[in-house]
Protein backbone atom coordinates (compact mmCIF):
# COMPACT_ATOMS: atom_id res chain seq x y z
CA UNK A 1 0.00 0.00 0.00
CA UNK A 2 1.47 3.30 -1.05
CA UNK A 3 0.92 6.67 0.51
CA UNK A 4 0.97 9.48 -1.97
CA UNK A 5 -0.54 12.92 -2.34
CA UNK A 6 -1.33 14.20 -5.78
CA UNK A 7 -0.51 17.56 -7.28
CA UNK A 8 -1.11 19.43 -10.48
CA UNK A 9 -1.56 22.74 -12.22
CA UNK A 10 -4.13 24.65 -14.23
CA UNK A 11 -3.73 24.80 -18.00
CA UNK A 12 -5.77 26.37 -20.80
CA UNK A 13 -9.38 25.25 -20.27
CA UNK A 14 -8.18 22.32 -18.23
CA UNK A 15 -6.16 20.78 -15.43
CA UNK A 16 -3.03 18.64 -15.32
CA UNK A 17 -2.58 16.17 -12.47
CA UNK A 18 0.62 14.37 -11.59
CA UNK A 19 0.52 10.97 -9.94
CA UNK A 20 3.15 8.54 -8.79
CA UNK A 21 3.43 6.62 -12.05
CA UNK A 22 1.77 8.84 -14.64
CA UNK A 23 0.52 12.33 -15.38
CA UNK A 24 -2.76 13.28 -17.01
CA UNK A 25 -4.31 16.41 -18.46
CA UNK A 26 -8.05 16.94 -18.99
CA UNK A 27 -9.39 19.71 -21.23
CA UNK A 28 -12.90 20.87 -22.05
CA UNK A 29 -13.44 22.25 -25.54
CA UNK A 30 -16.40 24.63 -25.41
CA UNK A 31 -19.45 22.81 -24.08
CA UNK A 32 -18.34 19.46 -25.44
CA UNK A 33 -17.14 16.41 -23.57
CA UNK A 34 -13.87 16.44 -21.70
CA UNK A 35 -10.82 15.06 -23.51
CA UNK A 36 -8.02 13.49 -21.51
CA UNK A 37 -4.46 12.46 -22.17
CA UNK A 38 -2.17 10.51 -19.90
CA UNK A 39 1.41 9.33 -20.19
CA UNK A 40 3.80 7.34 -17.97
CA UNK A 41 5.90 9.36 -15.57
CA UNK A 42 9.61 8.62 -15.44
CA UNK A 43 11.24 10.71 -12.74
CA UNK A 44 15.00 11.06 -12.49
CA UNK A 45 14.64 10.70 -8.74
CA UNK A 46 13.35 7.18 -9.21
CA UNK A 47 16.32 6.23 -11.35
CA UNK A 48 19.08 7.90 -9.31
CA UNK A 49 18.88 7.62 -5.52
CA UNK A 50 21.20 10.58 -4.94
CA UNK A 51 18.63 12.89 -6.55
CA UNK A 52 16.16 12.07 -3.76
CA UNK A 53 18.32 13.83 -1.18
CA UNK A 54 17.39 17.26 0.25
CA UNK A 55 18.00 20.24 -2.05
CA UNK A 56 18.76 18.01 -5.03
CA UNK A 57 15.21 16.66 -5.10
CA UNK A 58 13.86 20.21 -5.22
CA UNK A 59 16.06 21.09 -8.20
CA UNK A 60 14.97 17.96 -10.06
CA UNK A 61 11.32 18.59 -9.22
CA UNK A 62 11.54 22.14 -10.58
CA UNK A 63 13.01 20.90 -13.86
CA UNK A 64 10.47 18.08 -14.24
CA UNK A 65 7.58 20.39 -13.36
CA UNK A 66 8.64 22.85 -16.06
CA UNK A 67 8.81 20.05 -18.65
CA UNK A 68 5.41 18.62 -17.69
CA UNK A 69 3.94 22.12 -17.59
CA UNK A 70 5.06 22.85 -21.13
CA UNK A 71 3.77 19.51 -22.40
CA UNK A 72 0.42 20.07 -20.72
CA UNK A 73 0.10 23.63 -21.97
CA UNK A 74 0.91 22.56 -25.51
CA UNK A 75 -1.78 19.88 -25.43
CA UNK A 76 -4.41 22.10 -23.79
CA UNK A 77 -3.72 25.04 -26.13
CA UNK A 78 -4.54 22.91 -29.18
CA UNK A 79 -7.44 21.00 -27.60
CA UNK A 80 -9.18 24.21 -26.48
CA UNK A 81 -9.20 25.72 -29.99
CA UNK A 82 -12.39 25.98 -32.01
CA UNK A 83 -12.74 23.87 -35.13
CA UNK A 84 -12.03 26.85 -37.40
CA UNK A 85 -8.83 27.82 -35.58
CA UNK A 86 -5.37 26.70 -36.62
CA UNK A 87 -3.46 24.60 -34.05
CA UNK A 88 -0.24 25.88 -32.56
CA UNK A 89 2.88 24.65 -34.32
CA UNK A 90 5.98 23.56 -32.33
CA UNK A 91 7.96 26.64 -33.47
CA UNK A 92 5.14 28.94 -32.33
CA UNK A 93 5.03 27.25 -28.96
CA UNK A 94 8.83 27.46 -28.54
CA UNK A 95 8.75 31.19 -29.35
CA UNK A 96 5.98 31.69 -26.77
CA UNK A 97 7.90 29.80 -24.07
CA UNK A 98 11.14 31.70 -24.79
CA UNK A 99 9.31 35.03 -24.69
CA UNK A 100 7.71 34.10 -21.36
CA UNK A 101 11.09 33.07 -19.97
CA UNK A 102 12.72 36.34 -21.03
CA UNK A 103 9.85 38.32 -19.51
CA UNK A 104 10.24 36.41 -16.24
CA UNK A 105 13.99 37.11 -16.11
CA UNK A 106 13.40 40.75 -16.93
CA UNK A 107 10.73 41.30 -14.29
CA UNK A 108 12.09 39.21 -11.42
CA UNK A 109 15.87 39.35 -11.92
CA UNK A 110 16.99 42.30 -14.04
CA UNK A 111 14.50 44.91 -12.79
CA UNK A 112 15.05 44.18 -9.05
CA UNK A 113 18.82 44.11 -9.63
CA UNK A 114 18.71 47.54 -11.29
CA UNK A 115 16.65 49.01 -8.46
CA UNK A 116 18.94 47.44 -5.87
CA UNK A 117 22.09 48.86 -7.47
CA UNK A 118 20.48 52.30 -7.34
CA UNK A 119 19.49 51.76 -3.70
CA UNK A 120 23.08 50.98 -2.74
CA UNK A 121 23.88 54.65 -3.20
CA UNK A 122 21.34 55.50 -0.51
CA UNK A 123 22.03 52.76 2.04
CA UNK A 124 25.36 51.84 3.56
CA UNK A 125 24.04 48.75 5.31
CA UNK A 126 24.02 45.49 3.34
CA UNK A 127 20.95 44.40 5.31
CA UNK A 128 19.04 47.49 4.21
CA UNK A 129 19.94 46.85 0.58
CA UNK A 130 18.80 43.23 0.85
CA UNK A 131 15.51 44.33 2.38
CA UNK A 132 14.99 46.74 -0.50
CA UNK A 133 15.67 44.01 -3.03
CA UNK A 134 13.29 41.62 -1.29
CA UNK A 135 10.58 44.26 -1.19
CA UNK A 136 11.07 45.03 -4.89
CA UNK A 137 10.86 41.35 -5.87
CA UNK A 138 7.76 40.74 -3.80
CA UNK A 139 6.19 43.98 -5.04
CA UNK A 140 6.83 43.15 -8.70
CA UNK A 141 5.38 39.68 -8.20
CA UNK A 142 2.24 41.07 -6.55
CA UNK A 143 1.76 43.75 -9.21
CA UNK A 144 2.25 41.15 -11.93
CA UNK A 145 -0.43 38.89 -10.44
CA UNK A 146 -2.81 41.85 -10.03
CA UNK A 147 -2.21 42.94 -13.63
CA UNK A 148 -2.86 39.57 -15.26
CA UNK A 149 -5.82 38.77 -12.99
CA UNK A 150 -7.86 41.35 -14.89
CA UNK A 151 -7.51 39.43 -18.17
CA UNK A 152 -10.58 37.30 -18.88
CA UNK A 153 -8.64 34.29 -20.18
CA UNK A 154 -6.37 34.38 -17.12
CA UNK A 155 -9.41 34.52 -14.85
CA UNK A 156 -10.57 31.23 -16.37
CA UNK A 157 -7.12 29.73 -15.75
CA UNK A 158 -7.40 30.91 -12.13
CA UNK A 159 -10.80 29.17 -11.93
CA UNK A 160 -9.24 25.93 -13.10
CA UNK A 161 -6.47 26.55 -10.54
CA UNK A 162 -9.17 26.70 -7.88
CA UNK A 163 -10.78 23.54 -9.26
CA UNK A 164 -7.44 21.73 -9.07
CA UNK A 165 -6.96 22.69 -5.41
CA UNK A 166 -10.54 21.86 -4.45
CA UNK A 167 -10.30 18.43 -6.07
CA UNK A 168 -7.02 17.57 -4.34
CA UNK A 169 -8.36 18.85 -1.01
CA UNK A 170 -11.44 16.65 -1.45
CA UNK A 171 -9.27 13.61 -2.19
CA UNK A 172 -7.01 14.25 0.79
CA UNK A 173 -10.07 14.62 3.04
CA UNK A 174 -11.09 11.08 2.05
CA UNK A 175 -14.31 12.18 0.36
CA UNK A 176 -15.62 10.65 -2.89
CA UNK A 177 -14.68 12.75 -5.90
CA UNK A 178 -18.09 14.16 -6.79
CA UNK A 179 -18.85 17.69 -7.97
CA UNK A 180 -20.90 18.31 -4.82
CA UNK A 181 -18.11 17.21 -2.48
CA UNK A 182 -15.40 19.09 -4.37
CA UNK A 183 -17.46 22.28 -4.47
CA UNK A 184 -17.47 22.42 -0.65
CA UNK A 185 -13.67 22.21 -0.35
CA UNK A 186 -11.19 25.07 -0.02
CA UNK A 187 -9.58 26.51 -3.13
CA UNK A 188 -6.25 27.16 -1.36
CA UNK A 189 -3.57 24.57 -0.69
CA UNK A 190 -0.26 24.58 1.19
CA UNK A 191 1.64 22.84 -1.61
CA UNK A 192 0.55 25.33 -4.27
CA UNK A 193 3.06 26.59 -6.81
CA UNK A 194 2.17 30.15 -5.79
CA UNK A 195 3.67 29.43 -2.38
CA UNK A 196 6.71 27.93 -4.05
CA UNK A 197 7.35 30.93 -6.31
CA UNK A 198 6.98 33.44 -3.51
CA UNK A 199 9.36 31.50 -1.27
CA UNK A 200 11.87 31.21 -4.14
CA UNK A 201 11.89 35.01 -4.40
CA UNK A 202 12.48 35.39 -0.67
CA UNK A 203 15.11 32.65 -0.52
CA UNK A 204 16.90 34.26 -3.45
CA UNK A 205 17.46 37.41 -1.44
CA UNK A 206 18.64 35.46 1.62
CA UNK A 207 21.11 33.32 -0.33
CA UNK A 208 22.37 36.32 -2.30
CA UNK A 209 23.22 38.13 0.94
CA UNK A 210 26.35 35.96 1.14
CA UNK A 211 27.74 37.47 -2.07
CA UNK A 212 28.23 41.03 -0.85
CA UNK A 213 27.42 43.96 -3.14
CA UNK A 214 28.54 43.08 -6.68
CA UNK A 215 27.92 45.38 -9.69
CA UNK A 216 24.78 45.10 -11.78
CA UNK A 217 25.79 42.45 -14.33
CA UNK A 218 27.42 40.22 -11.73
CA UNK A 219 24.33 40.56 -9.56
CA UNK A 220 22.09 39.35 -12.40
CA UNK A 221 24.38 36.41 -13.23
CA UNK A 222 24.67 35.35 -9.58
CA UNK A 223 20.90 35.42 -9.12
CA UNK A 224 20.47 33.16 -12.14
CA UNK A 225 23.17 30.77 -10.96
CA UNK A 226 21.78 30.42 -7.44
CA UNK A 227 18.24 29.81 -8.71
CA UNK A 228 18.60 26.01 -8.37
CA UNK A 229 19.74 26.44 -4.76
CA UNK A 230 16.84 28.72 -3.88
CA UNK A 231 14.43 26.33 -5.61
CA UNK A 232 15.80 23.44 -3.57
CA UNK A 233 15.43 25.37 -0.32
CA UNK A 234 11.89 26.48 -1.21
CA UNK A 235 10.95 22.89 -2.02
CA UNK A 236 12.13 21.67 1.37
CA UNK A 237 10.21 24.42 3.14
CA UNK A 238 7.02 23.59 1.24
CA UNK A 239 7.48 19.91 2.14
CA UNK A 240 7.69 20.81 5.80
CA UNK A 241 4.77 23.22 5.65
CA UNK A 242 2.62 20.60 3.90
CA UNK A 243 3.32 17.87 6.43
CA UNK A 244 0.46 17.04 8.74
CA UNK A 245 2.38 17.78 11.95
CA UNK A 246 4.68 20.52 10.66
CA UNK A 247 6.19 23.11 12.97
CA UNK A 248 4.21 26.35 13.15
CA UNK A 249 7.24 28.26 11.82
CA UNK A 250 7.04 26.50 8.45
CA UNK A 251 3.34 27.23 8.16
CA UNK A 252 3.97 30.83 9.16
CA UNK A 253 6.54 31.19 6.38
CA UNK A 254 4.05 29.72 3.90
CA UNK A 255 1.23 32.02 5.07
CA UNK A 256 1.94 34.86 2.55
CA UNK A 257 1.67 32.38 -0.32
CA UNK A 258 -1.59 31.03 1.10
CA UNK A 259 -2.97 34.56 1.21
CA UNK A 260 -1.79 35.25 -2.33
CA UNK A 261 -3.82 32.28 -3.55
CA UNK A 262 -6.90 34.41 -3.00
CA UNK A 263 -5.70 36.21 -6.14
CA UNK A 264 -4.34 33.28 -8.16
CA UNK A 265 -7.42 31.11 -7.68
CA UNK A 266 -11.10 31.76 -8.37
CA UNK A 267 -14.21 29.80 -7.51
CA UNK A 268 -14.74 27.32 -10.37
CA UNK A 269 -18.05 26.34 -11.91
CA UNK A 270 -19.29 22.76 -11.93
CA UNK A 271 -17.96 22.06 -15.43
CA UNK A 272 -14.48 23.17 -14.43
CA UNK A 273 -14.66 21.00 -11.32
CA UNK A 274 -15.67 18.10 -13.54
CA UNK A 275 -12.52 18.60 -15.63
CA UNK A 276 -10.29 18.54 -12.54
CA UNK A 277 -12.02 15.39 -11.28
CA UNK A 278 -11.48 13.71 -14.67
CA UNK A 279 -7.75 14.48 -14.54
CA UNK A 280 -7.30 13.25 -10.97
CA UNK A 281 -9.40 10.13 -11.53
CA UNK A 282 -7.22 9.27 -14.53
CA UNK A 283 -3.95 9.32 -12.56
CA UNK A 284 -5.53 7.48 -9.62
CA UNK A 285 -6.75 4.76 -11.98
CA UNK A 286 -3.39 4.49 -13.74
CA UNK A 287 -1.48 4.39 -10.45
CA UNK A 288 -3.76 1.61 -9.21
CA UNK A 289 -2.77 -0.56 -12.18
CA UNK A 290 0.74 -0.92 -10.78
CA UNK A 291 1.29 -3.86 -8.47
CA UNK A 292 2.34 -1.70 -5.54
CA UNK A 293 -0.60 0.63 -6.14
CA UNK A 294 -3.47 -1.88 -6.01
CA UNK A 295 -5.02 0.20 -3.29
CA UNK A 296 -4.43 3.94 -3.30
CA UNK A 297 -5.59 5.84 -0.24
CA UNK A 298 -5.72 9.54 0.57
CA UNK A 299 -2.86 10.56 2.80
CA UNK A 300 -3.00 14.21 3.92
CA UNK A 301 0.31 13.97 5.76
CA UNK A 302 2.29 12.95 2.68
CA UNK A 303 3.82 15.61 0.54
CA UNK A 304 3.39 15.52 -3.21
CA UNK A 305 6.10 16.33 -5.69
CA UNK A 306 4.22 19.51 -6.62
CA UNK A 307 0.82 21.10 -6.42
Amino acid sequence: MSRFSYGGQAVIEGVMMRGKHCWAVAVRKGDREVTTKHEPLSSLKRRFAILRRPLLRGIVSLFETLVLGMQSLSYSANESLNDNEEPFTPPQFVVTVVAALLLTIGLFVILPAAVTVAAERLFASRLSVNIVEGAVRAGVFLLYVLAISGVQDIQRVFQYHGAEHKTINCWEAGEPLTVENVRRCSRVHLRCGTNFLLIVLIMGVLVFSFFGRPPFLERVVIHLLILPITAGLAYELIRQAGAGQSHFLFRWLAAPGMALQQLTTREPDDQQIGVAIAALNTVIKEDALHSEERKVIPFPQAVSEES
